[in-house]
């Protein structure tokens, strides 16, 4: 830490000693005074410059690992040390909220169609030839499919995802990729509980994703945001339509029984 401003840690506030200590630690994260391969001071050190407790400070030093701010290793050459910036707990938890169902199906979609709308209209302005050949391989294999009518309807789900993951990565905005990621990777649950199948909607999807590409092709990126949205939409109408007719139906078992 020789060329970094040495963080300067003061005794903790009596009336919040463990809060304190997890925040002088992350503050010292947050303002590069402690990087990545860092290794805080000896716990011995720590205690006495916090004036807290072994008990105190090993309860901050946990949460700040459940924070992934920093990994414990234990034995020779161990202790605290930084970590670098993730977002692996930031999946797993939103990861777990979607599949377990927590999230409601109308959250979810309205958060979706903002979201692949900007996300469509940003790829159409930043998508070069070689995006575009990824999006058309993408969309033959959803078309071929297709082809195979309500059979095939989990595999053109996941030629859809496909297409939304990769337009995400054409737009070229790491927050909005990131984000599509974790939608699309866990969505799947809600697709089969509340999504009806038809040929009728299988044809309507791959004229969607069929206008998508062509509008990103040509660069029309407003349409591009339209048609995305408006694909969304309809698939959130109807989970939304389902999940209604899911509840009432449960609502008229439990009247009979009682």
């Amino acid at each position: 830490m020789s060329d970094k401003v040495k963080p300067e840690f003061q005794k903790a506030k009596k009336n919040r000693i463990f809060q304190d200590v997890v925040d002088q630690i992350q503050e010292a994260i947050l303002e590069g005074k402690l990087t990545p391969g860092d290794v805080l001071p000896p716990e011995r050190e720590l205690r006495e410059t916090f004036n807290v407790s072994r008990g105190t400070l090993r309860e901050a030093l946990r949460v700040l690992e459940q924070k992934g701010l920093i990994e414990i290793r234990l034995g020779t050459g161990g202790g605290a040390r930084v970590k670098e910036a993730g977002t692996d707990q930031l999946t797993e938890t939103l990861a777990f909220m979607i599949r377990s169902g927590t999230l409601p199906v109308v959250d979810i979609g309205e958060f979706r169609e903002g979201m692949e709308g900007k996300i469509a209209s940003l790829a159409a302005l930043r998508a070069n030839e070689k995006d575009i050949k990824k999006l058309e391989k993408i969309l033959k294999n959803a078309l071929e499919i297709a082809q195979k009518g309500e059979s095939g309807w989990q595999d053109f789900l996941y030629a859809d995802e496909s297409m939304h993951k990769e337009i995400s990565k054409i737009a070229r905005n790491s927050v909005y990729q990131y984000l599509m990621k974790v939608v699309h990777d866990n969505i799947q649950r809600y697709y089969n509980k509340f999504l009806d199948f038809s040929d009728s909607r299988l044809a309507e999807n791959c004229k969607d994703l069929k206008d998508i590409v062509s509008a990103i092709k040509e660069q029309r990126a407003e349409e591009a945001g339209r048609i995305a949205e408006e694909h969304v939409k309809r698939f959130n109408a109807r989970m939304r339509a389902k999940e209604a007719l899911t509840a009432q139906s449960i609502a008229g078992i439990i009247s009979e029984a009682l």
